[in-house]
């Protein structure tokens, strides 16, 4: 991707740090702030319009405010937008956006069109504290969690913004490590008066962090996607250090406490890695591990990264382990693999670039 250097200048100009953001506000936040402004409380409902509905760039568009009081919103705030650096096409037409954040690194979003569906994937944190054995976001470490205007303007400045019919965290970062920003993004996403989405809309994907996702299964109605990628205890720590906090069965105990019979969905994310998980006897012990949820498995082609003991698993393997678990009642999908020559595909979200 290319572009970055020249970009980052307008990124400091956009976003002022010494201006209110008002992005990522919602509605009681930003009455509130136009309350210790002396500006009319009223007009929090005209900017959650202009903002979250309407989408304006500017504050030049926001012509049922007075200009007086956009003379003001231009010295003292602002929107908290910023286009992306520079966007990576894939040859299957996925597209890989960099953007710039407040933390001085990039982080990555991924749009993925898929017939009538188009997907983006966005981060919530620049690197990850995580440490997974397999991705490549793990190896950055973790440099700082974006706000929640950061992780919106993911979905607002993207080329495709208005196309859009499913967003899922499942970028750079560990959701529910991030949670503040995280529920508050999601607030505004399932808001009537902002973006008005369906949480059905909505997948969050974690490696467990049960404070986190406990939060995320009380206040939100949106999917959940656990990170799972072994049955056996012992071989998930190795790979998921959190496993030692948060073991998987007491990730298991607390998901058994709500509802994915109906409108919620629960999945679990089944990276296939070759001789390591991928057998039957790893399908068998699945099976057992996950007795009693209503949930769906996801399959994870492993996509190769730098000095890594991991290969992934062959076509045939993937597919005969879809097929054991399909026909004793867990409903399986292979997951299609998007992006990989770009690096957009899952675990491959990694970047150097800096402000």
């Amino acid at each position: 991707m290319n572009g970055a250097a020249s970009f980052f200048p307008i990124y400091k100009d956009r976003m002022d740090t010494e201006k209110y953001i008002l992005l990522g506000k919602t509605q009681d936040e930003l009455k509130q702030w136009l309350k210790a402004q002396s500006l009319p409380a009223f007009m929090s409902s005209q900017l959650m319009d202009w903002i979250y509905v309407k989408r304006v760039r500017s504050f030049d568009e926001m012509t049922n405010i007075s200009l007086k009081h956009r003379a003001f919103l231009k010295e003292h705030a602002s929107l908290g937008l910023a286009d992306p650096v520079a966007c990576a096409v894939s040859k299957d037409g996925t597209k890989k956006y960099l953007f710039a954040t407040a933390s001085g690194i990039g982080i990555e979003a991924v749009y993925i069109p898929d017939r009538d569906r188009a997907t983006l994937c966005v981060s919530s944190q620049v690197g990850c504290k995580m440490h997974c054995a397999f991705c490549m976001t793990g190896r950055m470490g973790y440099k700082a969690s974006l706000a929640a205007h950061e992780i919106l303007n993911q979905v607002l400045s993207i080329e495709d913004s208005t196309s859009l019919t499913n967003l899922v965290f499942m970028g750079m970062g560990e959701p529910c490590d991030n949670i503040e920003a995280v529920l508050t993004a999601i607030r505004l996403l399932t808001d009537e008066k902002a973006f008005a989405w369906s949480p059905k809309r909505i997948t969050l994907s974690s490696i467990g962090l049960l404070p986190g996702l406990k939060r995320v299964l009380e206040e939100t109605s949106v999917h959940i996607a656990i990170s799972l990628h072994s049955p056996d205890a012992l071989q998930r720590k190795e790979w998921i250090p959190a496993q030692k906090a948060y073991p998987i069965s007491d990730i298991l105990q607390t998901l058994k406490a709500y509802d994915f019979a109906h409108q919620r969905r629960l999945s679990f994310e089944y990276i296939m890695f070759d001789g390591m998980n991928d057998s039957l006897a790893h399908a068998r012990k699945l099976l057992s591990l996950l007795n009693g949820l209503k949930c769906r498995m996801n399959l994870i082609r492993f996509h190769r990264i730098p000095d890594s003991p991991f290969a992934p698993s062959s076509e045939e393997t993937i597919q005969a382990f879809a097929d054991f678990l399909n026909a004793r009642d867990l409903q399986t999908t292979v997951r299609a693999s998007r992006g990989e020559d770009i690096q957009a595909a899952c675990g491959l979200l990694s970047t150097t670039a800096k402000n």
